[in-house]
């Protein structure tokens, strides 16, 4: 698609939005921005990659903010550190795995398991059922939601925001450490998807391909849409200071309904955009 003035204007503002509710509740920025690309008419091999590159970088803006307003510590003696350690390490391996798997499978069974497994989220959260917490719960929750990143570009901040809330984590530390994470999560996911689709794309012998045309490959703009990026670069980057505010300026008990009302529309918005024409 090609990009003209006022579409990048349009594009900056779309990740504004997208961003600020990323960074105030931990969950929306792909899951929304997603659909809302592929129905202006980008391609789904530029969406991805544009997303999880852009939410990358995001992600470590709004976090730095998040602990300068004391959403959340970041010290290495603290639960929030050990719980990002614990998420980021199993959750690059995950999204890795997730990308090679994505370039080889049915986009509607992924979109309709992704919608299912948040809407079902969203109602837990909204009836205030949780769990007792446990690492064993949390690490499987930290792959389920990495692994839903690296497939389509969305599905991660519901699952791991929700998942740390409904097993007693406080709400605002919930959506700092999720920002976080994804920002080294992102960037692994990114470069899978692009040397992996490359990869099945690449007529012939890939090792014996010139270095140079595997890279020339790799970010031709049948992948790589460099105003697409520019412009959700800049419109994610400009709130991530309003979203951590935000989330400090909210009581417990109005993140606990607002994140449970919102995980339950995008999961409703996923079904709905992957069965209804």
């Amino acid at each position: 698609m090609e990009i003209t003035v006022g579409i990048f204007l349009v594009l900056m503002a779309m990740a504004f939005v997208c961003a600020f509710i990323d960074s105030s509740m931990g969950m929306g920025y792909g899951t929304i921005l997603g659909p809302l690309l592929l129905i202006m008419g980008f391609s789904p091999t530029v969406v991805v990659p544009a997303i999880l590159l852009t939410q990358a970088f995001e992600g470590f803006v709004a976090s730095m903010f998040h602990q300068q307003f004391e959403n959340v510590s970041f010290e290495p003696s603290s639960r929030e550190w050990k719980m990002l350690i614990m998420v980021v390490g199993f959750g690059i391996v995950a999204a890795v795995m997730a990308a090679v798997i994505a370039v080889n499978i049915p986009k509607v069974v992924l979109k309709t398991y992704i919608g299912l497994l948040v809407t079902a989220m969203g109602i837990i959260l909204l009836t205030r059922k949780s769990f007792t917490f446990t690492w064993n719960r949390m690490v499987f929750v930290g792959i389920l939601s990495a692994f839903n990143k690296g497939m389509t570009g969305g599905g991660f901040g519901p699952v791991i925001t929700g998942g740390q809330v409904m097993a007693g984590q406080e709400h605002k530390a919930a959506v700092g450490i999720t920002t976080m994470a994804q920002a080294p999560i992102c960037i692994s996911g990114f470069f899978a998807y692009m040397i992996f689709r490359t990869v099945r794309e690449v007529p012939g012998a890939v090792l014996e391909m010139r270095l140079a045309d595997f890279f020339t490959r790799m970010f031709s703009p049948q992948l790589f849409q460099w105003e697409l990026i520019l412009a959700l670069f800049i419109g994610s980057i400009m709130v991530a200071p309003f979203g951590a505010f935000t989330t400090r300026s909210l009581k417990q008990a109005s993140i606990h309904y607002m994140m449970g009302g919102l995980i339950t529309v995008l999961g409703i918005w996923t079904l709905a955009r992957t069965w209804m024409p």
